[in-house]
């Protein structure tokens, strides 16, 4: 089989490994598709750590950061009982980057870390489904505050996780959803996809009840902090400090953290794809050979492109 490597910044190679063998509670799985995380793809290839502060380990682990992935069970390891060699599955959880990544014509996923999926459902169409179960897992922190079904909910930042993120406050029973961000096409596709309003951050009025940043940008968080009452949800990987003051103290306004990834919240943003309620297809802009991955990941980098779905084994 073949796979992708990171060398080091901006150096990748496509090159020959062993097929992997599936240890006890593992199954051995083909990849039919995957789509970038764009976040972790623009970090590693730029030399850049996702989390501030923590090394990047070139070379990095082959097929890393591939990890939002469709396939096909090819071999279940000891103690696994099914789902059957041919069962279509959705990776749902990240395993981890210290262990072989999705970017490959196979690898070896923890039993659990694989929902199956119908038949019926394109690549695009379920690809990013650990990425609407990271979202979900925002949503389920709102729904305990009872911030979700409010009149008026904000997502800041339309890249895929915004994206997500507003389908999901209207799914969840949001009165009006309020999409923020300063690229127009963006906008026009927050729109499409069920977003009452579409502005960009300089043009936010009004009330919101509650909000989701999916930016990780403290002016962002800033900015819905000036016009949220009741609970902000940070999504986007925050690398500064946000200031919170005697105002949002004093009015109190709630400012989350990040929850906890759990199968359960994966189940649920399933549920919501197969629903009709939660279109990620939208969100794959391109698709491209495995082999052409830089070039992907280029499209990115100028924003041209939202996510990129590989195909493995076309050439």
């Amino acid at each position: 089989m073949k796979s992708l490597q990171y060398l080091g910044p901006n150096q990748v190679e496509w090159a020959d490994r062993p097929i992997p063998e599936p240890g006890p509670g593992q199954i051995r799985a083909r990849i039919e598709g995957v789509t970038t995380c764009p976040h972790w793809d623009l970090h590693i290839m730029g030399g850049e750590p996702m989390f501030p502060g923590r090394p990047i380990p070139y070379p990095y682990q082959p097929g890393q950061p591939g990890h939002e992935a469709v396939a096909r069970v090819d071999a279940l390891g000891p103690g696994v009982d099914g789902p059957p060699a041919g069962t279509r599955v959705a990776a749902w959880r990240d395993q981890g980057h210290d262990r072989p990544g999705c970017y490959a014509h196979f690898n070896v996923f923890e039993a659990d870390n694989l929902l199956p999926i119908p038949e019926d459902l394109p690549l695009e169409a379920v690809a990013p489904l650990e990425l609407a179960m990271c979202v979900q897992v925002s949503f389920d922190q709102l729904a305990q505050l009872d911030a979700v079904k409010v009149a008026r909910f904000g997502v800041t930042g339309l890249g895929p996780a915004g994206l997500i993120a507003l389908q999901m406050a209207r799914a969840y029973g949001a009165g009006e959803v309020v999409a923020i961000d300063p690229v127009a096409s963006r906008r026009e596709l927050a729109l499409q996809l069920g977003a009452d309003t579409a502005v960009a951050p300089e043009e936010l009025g009004g009330v919101l009840d509650a909000a989701i940043d999916c930016t990780g940008l403290a002016s962002a968080v800033a900015n819905l902090m000036e016009h949220t009452r009741r609970a902000i949800s940070t999504f986007g990987v925050l690398r500064e400090p946000v200031p919170f003051g005697f105002r949002q103290w004093a009015g109190g306004l709630a400012l989350l953290g990040y929850g906890s990834h759990n199968r359960s919240a994966a189940e649920r943003a399933l549920a919501l794809v197969t629903g009709g309620q939660l279109r990620l297809a939208p969100l794959v802009t391109h698709t491209l050979p495995l082999t052409r991955y830089a070039e992907g990941i280029e499209l990115l980098r100028n924003k041209e492109a939202i996510k990129v779905l590989y195909l493995p084994w076309t050439e």
